[in-house]
């Protein structure tokens, strides 16, 4: 019996460190992983809001909205040699599973996960959950969205927001990218951020195989990435029932048993 990808070519576009958790999954369940990391995800250096970090008591809750947010706000606090006992009086919201498991690996556990791994899902279940709202903390990265911002002022929850990572587009593999779009025939091409498809059709868009691309099975890890991805022409576009890289190996191996 044939394992669920075989032979599919796949292109992996996820940040060069954490490609390779989806890449081993997919020869695993045997496709051909092809890695372009279209972005790279750095801690700040410096953040501004430091006095916000030496005054975590000031916040009941914490929110996690990524991995990267997890682990840069952790290597910051190991800067100003802040214990991360000082954590353990507080709540802590984390968007999914993998984030929790981040937090794991501090010692700490999530109070809060959503059943549906975004924000939208995350703020709304959040307020369901949680009747008396305290001060809260949100971590979050340069190009993160604003959904959880906006729901919080709709409501006069009163926050506050620290920003700890930087999301820039990798433009030195923009020849690489061209290059390996026109030798290769994918299909399927995978997101697991809105600011990865963003990135693709900047540094895809002067090669002569471009636009054939959007036709290819684009599969997105949620339904902002995939609402990113269709706003920006990508016409297959699929997306799993459960928003992680696990999910998104499942959904292709499903389409792919529905299409035969």
């Amino acid at each position: 019996m044939s394992l669920p990808l075989h032979e599919k070519k796949i292109l992996v576009t996820r940040e060069r460190s954490q490609a390779k958790t989806l890449s081993d999954k997919i020869l695993k369940n045997g496709g051909t992983p092809v890695e372009i990391p279209l972005l790279k995800i750095s801690c700040k250096k410096e953040v501004n809001t430091e006095n916000t970090l030496r005054n975590l008591s000031n916040y009941r809750w914490i929110f996690f909205t990524s991995i990267n947010g997890v682990q840069c706000f952790f290597k910051h606090l190991n800067r100003l040699n802040i214990s991360v006992e000082s954590l353990k009086k507080m709540k802590i919201a984390v968007v999914g599973r993998k984030t929790g498991q981040a937090l794991n690996e501090y010692g700490l556990s999530p109070a809060f996960i959503p059943t549906i791994y975004n924000a939208e899902n995350m703020a709304d279940e959040f307020l369901q959950t949680v009747e008396h709202v305290e001060p809260i903390l949100i971590v979050r990265g340069n190009r993160s969205r604003n959904v959880l911002l906006r729901r919080f002022n709709q409501l006069n929850i009163p926050y506050q927001t620290i920003e700890v990572y930087e999301t820039a587009s990798n433009v030195e593999i923009r020849d690489q990218l061209e290059q390996t779009l026109k030798k290769n025939e994918f299909d399927f091409i995978t997101f697991t951020s809105p600011s990865a498809v963003e990135a693709y059709m900047e540094m895809a868009n002067r090669g002569s195989n471009y636009k054939n691309t959007l036709k290819t099975n684009c599969v997105c890890i949620g339904t902002t990435t995939e609402q990113r991805a269709n706003e920006l022409g990508f016409v297959h576009t699929i997306t799993p029932y459960e928003f992680t890289v696990d999910g998104m190996i499942e959904c292709m191996s499903k389409y792919l048993r529905e299409d035969n």
